[in-house]
């Protein structure tokens, strides 16, 4: 048996479904986390007197990692590699 037919496996029904919510979620979570990294990187008038409080430099550091983790799961979605063990 040739490794191309493992590869050629058909989905059920179930789990195109599950594969589709698991990646719209990926998606949404993913720009959520890009939006929250760009409102702590580029603070507004409103977020500026809460995030006074800290060290700048980590706050940016946060904000990288926020884009960092929003790109990833945006991939993620992208990808949609879910039933692959």
């Amino acid at each position: 048996m040739a490794l191309e037919e493992f590869e050629k496996e058909h989905i059920t029904e179930r789990e195109k479904g599950i594969s589709q919510m698991r990646s719209i979620s990926n998606y949404g979570m993913g720009i959520f986390f890009t939006i929250a990294g760009f409102f702590f990187m580029f603070p507004t008038k409103y977020t500026a007197r809460f995030l006074n409080n800290y060290d700048p430099a980590l706050i940016k550091i946060f904000a990288v990692v926020c884009w960092i983790y929003g790109i990833f799961r945006m991939y993620r979605g992208y990808q949609k590699n879910y039933f692959n063990d």
